[in-house]
């Protein structure tokens, strides 16, 4: 089975080439895929609030158009967010793939009754698009960023709100963040909880192994 060549966004700017490549290794190991990862620069924290959401639009777009004409045969933003997919979706011929969209309709394809975990304070819009009138709970992390996430008070923050989601009648919790995929936050949480778990870096690869054999 080929290899197919597959660009990474982040949206976390990091000089930590394990943190960097965290993503595409989770990828590597679940798909047929060679990724390679690059984040966008200045935005040490990542994307959090509508600014950083803005300010990572054109950023990711440059990347994406950059690692199209180097070959690569799809682009993932590795971002619940998804910041500059819809622009990036514009002008690349190659598939183009969110974490947010993504893992919202894997969610889905497990249960109409979902639960959305975010790191903000609201669900963001490209997963209440997808999602719609099925999205019937959402919880926040008590963090203030993905760095902070990573932690473990980040991690016992992400069991008391998955706690309060399955309360709340879910059937399925899909993550709001990548950050908690760096973390195997799903399957830390499903250890702890009967609930199913939906990963947004599993979700994006599911989506785009799709997209390329289709």
């Amino acid at each position: 089975m080929r290899l197919f060549n597959i660009g990474l966004i982040r949206v976390l700017t990091t000089d930590d080439k394990d943190l960097l490549n965290i993503h595409g290794k989770i990828l590597q190991g679940n798909f047929p895929f060679e990724v390679e990862s690059r984040c966008i620069p200045d935005q040490s924290t990542g994307v959090y609030s509508e600014e950083t959401h803005l300010k990572a639009v054109p950023k990711v777009l440059g990347l994406a158009i950059e690692m199209e004409k180097e070959g690569k045969e799809g682009i993932i933003i590795s971002c619940a967010a998804d910041p500059g997919i819809e622009e990036a979706k514009q002008v690349l011929g190659i598939p183009v793939v969110g974490a947010g969209t993504a893992v919202a309709s894997i969610a889905l394809g497990f249960s109409q009754k979902v639960g959305v975990l975010n790191l903000t304070e609201s669900t963001p819009e490209a997963m209440k698009q997808v999602l719609s009138k099925y999205l019937i709970a959402e919880e926040t992390v008590s963090t203030k960023n993905t760095l902070t996430l990573m932690t473990n008070e980040g991690m016992e923050s992400i069991i008391k709100s998955s706690l309060k989601l399955k309360k709340s009648g879910v059937e399925v919790i899909a993550l709001a963040c990548t950050g908690m995929s760096t973390m195997n936050a799903a399957s830390k949480i499903k250890d702890r909880i009967d609930v199913y778990v939906a990963d947004p870096v599993i979700a994006e690869g599911m989506i785009m192994w799709n997209l390329l054999n289709f």
